[in-house]
């Protein structure tokens, strides 16, 4: 038998005659079953009756999912948001002494993943109560997600999580950078921590005036200041430049030994690849479900990414591989000016900008390559007319 989901967005789907229409097409429907139905205004599908024919999905393409899983797939989603909604199947296995890495698209389930190992979410095993972990420890039974919530159970891992969302942060706390991480400085090293996450200067700083990039490091102290044996991070590296993310990659390597496991969420392939020392690849249908693979030596599990097909598995989860030319495509010079600039300078409180002279063409894709805080969102708002220069020409 066919194992067939369907998941519906109501939020996309508003018009009620459209809603009829389609449940007025729905074969099964015609036949006097109720496979497409109405709960108040919201439009429902009957897995159970389901035929897989495709039409409701053809007619509303853009909120109506009808997806034949895997062959496989044996096993009950670990967690499923409602009904008709995402579903995400198996858990990534923290291992104490190692970096775990999760590798996948967005909308795939990583963050969902990684906020019931870190006890934010609390798991359902597809049905409507959440699971006690009585029943946890037996639907992983035989596995090593087993032991990790017989651990959890008993008290013996304490975890530490970092949300992936540090731009809220401004919006539930207040006051100074200082204060925010002496609340949870359970292992008393808030000077030591600062300084090796270089936010030493803005420790006197509102929260609410820090920029992305130290609002994440902020957020990396948070975490790692609390006593805890499992540290997980979703996304640690956004907002950050090159330099402070080979520095914070160093950072979280430091904190695997034998009595302490860490998991990354992460989208930078070459970051990854050197924090991690193994990898889970999420793949699946964004907004849809969500598979987690066994783990994989991170040098392998990048190669099986980018190629597109887990062969221990079989499955082919993308039906082309990713491949990095070692040259760029060479394409005809442009000789059709977009914009140009001269001797541009701008003053911003105690920041000077300055920028010689460019042009740049139209069809050229043309990178800005610096550090964070050197300008290079500044220069780009003088060229595209938000800002105006104090000299210069444009």
């Amino acid at each position: 038998m066919v194992k067939r989901i369907a998941v519906v967005d109501n939020t996309k789907l508003k018009d009620m005659d459209k809603k009829k229409h389609i449940q007025s097409l729905c074969p099964v429907n015609r036949s006097g079953k109720d496979c497409i139905y109405f709960e108040d205004s919201k439009l429902f599908i009957d897995e159970s009756l389901c035929i897989g024919c495709g039409i409701c999905a053809n007619t509303a393409p853009e909120a109506i999912h009808i997806i034949n899983l895997p062959e496989e797939l044996e096993q009950e989603p670990i967690h499923r948001y409602g009904k008709n909604e995402f579903e995400l199947f198996n858990l990534p296995t923290p291992i104490f002494g190692k970096v775990i890495g999760i590798l996948g698209i967005n909308g795939i389930g990583k963050s969902t993943a990684i906020k019931i190992l870190a006890g934010i979410l609390n798991p359902n095993l597809g049905g409507e109560k959440e699971a006690t972990y009585d029943e946890l420890i037996e639907f992983f039974k035989g596995t090593e997600a087993q032991a990790f919530f017989e651990k959890v159970k008993a008290g013996k891992i304490k975890i530490a999580y970092k949300p992936q969302q540090v731009d809220l942060i401004p919006k539930s706390q207040k006051g100074k950078v200082k204060e925010l991480l002496k609340k949870v400085d359970e292992k008393n090293e808030l000077d030591k921590i600062a300084k090796q996450l270089e936010i030493e200067n803005i420790l006197d700083n509102n929260i609410k005036d820090i920029s992305g990039g130290e609002l994440q490091r902020v957020a990396i102290a948070a975490t790692v200041l609390k006593k805890a044996n499992f540290y997980v991070f979703d996304e640690p590296t956004s907002y950050l430049d090159i330099k402070q993310r080979i520095k914070i990659s160093k950072f979280i390597k430091t904190l695997a030994d034998e009595n302490t496991a860490v998991m990354v969420v992460e989208h930078d392939l070459i970051i990854l690849d050197y924090m991690t020392d193994l990898i889970h690849i999420m793949y699946g249908k964004e907004g849809c479900y969500g598979i987690v693979s066994q783990p994989r030596a991170t040098r392998t599990a990048i190669n099986v990414y980018l190629s597109g097909y887990l062969r221990e598995e079989n499955m082919r989860f993308r039906n082309y591989p990713i491949k990095f030319e070692k040259r760029a495509l060479g394409q005809k010079a442009s000789t059709n000016i977009l914009t140009s600039w001269q001797n541009i300078e701008k003053k911003l409180g105690k920041f000077n900008l300055k920028a010689e002279g460019g042009t740049a063409y139209k069809n050229e894709v043309v990178g800005i390559l610096g550090e964070n805080g050197i300008g290079k969102t500044s220069f780009v708002k003088i060229l595209a007319n938000v800002i105006k220069p104090d000299k210069g020409e444009i």
